[in-house]
């Protein structure tokens, strides 16, 4: 590309100056990283730095490919004979001076999001904000990837790593050719926010977002009962609530959580594992009824499953390997790269259509296939030496394969991810739960992992999916000042919003504020703007519909 057309920032080696303008015939106008310093390779004797060759890289017969595509920078690669680990691009240059930086996580947040100096021992998934007096960059890859991708930061060097492993161990991609991941770009323009820039370029890395055609919001019963459900107690909650939705036109739903399931002999009384999610336990008994009642009560059924429970009865060669975090004996994990358990996951989905389920919450899948929450992949997603049976796809090949059996099943039902991988649920799911369980038990755990996360990923809110902040836990635990305001909060953003009430907790003043809620959640509205957050892990001062609102958290 000629010179005339980098984007040159004012200060010594910004992020700024790694874009370029390219103005052609056949594209276009839009900004483009430019090529990498260098490009290196992990293979299993190591890592090696590859050759630059006409735009192409080589190291012995791994080919690294570099297109520059309408929008993105693609990275291709082929590795015929070597298992192929990782790629890792490096450019020479520092970040913002004087900056602070906001990266993204493997799935869920725990409290933990916020703008901070950068280090470059610090990984940041997927993509990064920098921000500063000299500006605004933002560098990412799309969504729907085929590798798990995180980026470093510090000066005076820039890096994308794309794990390509299949589990813990190099993928055997033979004679294929992988594409790696698309990598975008942009810089904030003249007089818009920090928080306009990070929204736009989320619409960038996300081409089709699904969602919803309507506000999605309502009750779920886990942060009461907390799995000692039964049909009773969810009907009545359902009949208690229904009346405080007013909107005809978009009725809400009643999340039946965990606890329904088949119950493992080996953990009888456990409701986050269960044995069989195809058959209901025997308080439940008939789960078409139940949904059918929820509808006779006004609202819409929605439920939980763990898609990846193997069954006490499963032969081994069905089964993940034994892994630190997945190796208890009494929970099996199901391999999702052999094609059996994938059509048996979405049988399960296909059973809830047939009960009549408009909305499915699937939970647990990150955890169960990497064996680590994701506060825990700060050094690796993952532990090293084990394997898929399938062993020639990436590891995010195969949990996009996952999420969609999971969505093709699912056909107009709604579904809510729960941990699983961010970028790689966007464009297959409706809502996304973006951030740890708030509580029903400690107001200071909803207000690290609810308002913390609703503040540093509205900017994927209907960019991505829905974000789903999780439950409002209305129980003689929380002080209900501050449920009412994270209640507030929640409906006046334009997020999904739940509400798990104690039925002896609902005297007039919170029905009153619970219908003000539904009323306020049922209808579109614009997204809500944390306006200090570059500054507050726990922002407390929102744009809401055009008004700003104080909220008190401490």
């Amino acid at each position: 590309m000629q010179r005339r057309h980098f984007i040159r920032l004012s200060g010594t080696a910004v992020l700024g100056s790694l874009l370029f303008t390219r103005q052609e015939a056949s594209a276009a106008p839009g900004e483009f990283i430019l090529p990498p310093s260098r490009v290196l390779v992990r293979l299993d004797d190591g890592v090696h730095q590859m050759m630059h060759t006409r735009g192409v890289y080589l190291y012995r017969d791994v080919t690294v490919r570099l297109k520059y595509m309408h929008d993105s920078l693609r990275v291709e690669a082929a590795s015929p004979t070597q298992p192929l680990h990782s790629i890792q691009l490096q450019w020479h240059r520092g970040l913002i001076r004087n900056g602070s930086v906001l990266g993204d996580q493997w799935e869920r947040t725990y409290g933990d999001e916020g703008f901070a100096p950068a280090g470059f021992e610090r990984k940041m998934p997927w993509y990064f904000i920098d921000q500063g007096g000299s500006g605004t960059a933002c560098f990412g890859v799309k969504t729907g990837c085929n590798s798990l991708c995180y980026w470093q930061g510090g000066s005076p060097l820039l890096s994308l790593t794309m794990d390509t492993r299949s589990g813990g161990v190099g993928v055997s991609l033979g004679n294929r050719v992988l594409t790696v991941a698309d990598i975008v770009v942009t810089n904030g323009r003249e007089g818009e926010s920090v928080f306009a820039t990070g929204r736009r370029f989320c619409h960038m890395m996300c081409d089709k977002p699904r969602l919803a055609r309507q506000p999605v919001y309502g009750i779920n019963d886990w942060y009461y009962a907390y799995g000692n459900n039964n049909p009773d107690l969810i009907l009545r909650q359902t009949a208690l609530m229904t009346g405080l939705a007013t909107d005809t036109a978009n009725r809400p739903f009643s999340v039946v959580d965990a606890g329904w399931a088949t119950y493992a002999p080996s953990q009888p009384n456990s409701a986050a594992w269960m044995d069989d999610f195809s058959r209901p336990n025997d308080k439940f008994k008939d789960m078409g009824r139940l949904a059918a009642d929820i509808k006779k009560e006004g609202m819409r059924p929605g439920l939980w499953m763990r898609p990846l429970c193997a069954s006490y009865k499963d032969p081994a060669n069905l089964l993940l390997p034994s892994i630190p975090g997945r190796n208890d004996r009494k929970s099996p994990i199901l391999d999702p790269s052999i094609e059996e358990n994938l059509d048996r996951v979405r049988g399960n989905i296909l059973i809830y259509r047939g009960w009549g389920y408009e909305m499915v919450k699937h939970d647990f899948s990150t955890y169960d296939i990497f064996g680590k929450w994701g506060f825990e992949m700060a050094g690796d997603v993952t532990t090293s030496g084990w394997r898929f049976r399938d062993n020639t796809r990436t590891t995010a090949e195969i949990v996009l394969a996952l999420y969609r059996h999971i969505r093709e099943a699912a056909g107009s039902m709604y579904l809510i991810g729960c941990n699983t991988l961010s970028h790689l649920s966007a464009g297959l799911f409706e809502l996304n739960r973006t951030g740890d369980d708030t509580s029903g038990k400690e107001w200071a755990r909803t207000r690290k992992m609810g308002v913390n996360t609703l503040g540093f990923r509205m900017i994927q809110h209907d960019n991505f999916y829905a974000v789903d902040g999780d439950c409002v836990g209305l129980t003689k635990d929380i002080p209900w000042n501050k449920n009412k305001q994270w209640m507030q909060l929640l409906a006046g953003s334009g997020c999904p919003l739940f509400i798990s009430a104690e039925p002896d907790m609902l005297g007039a003043e919170q029905k009153a504020a619970i219908r003000a809620s539904f009323a306020q959640a049922a209808r579109p509205l614009p997204v809500g703007e944390p306006l200090d957050w570059l500054t507050n892990t726990l922002p407390s001062r929102w744009k809401l519909n055009g008004k700003v609102r104080e909220f008190d958290w401490a």
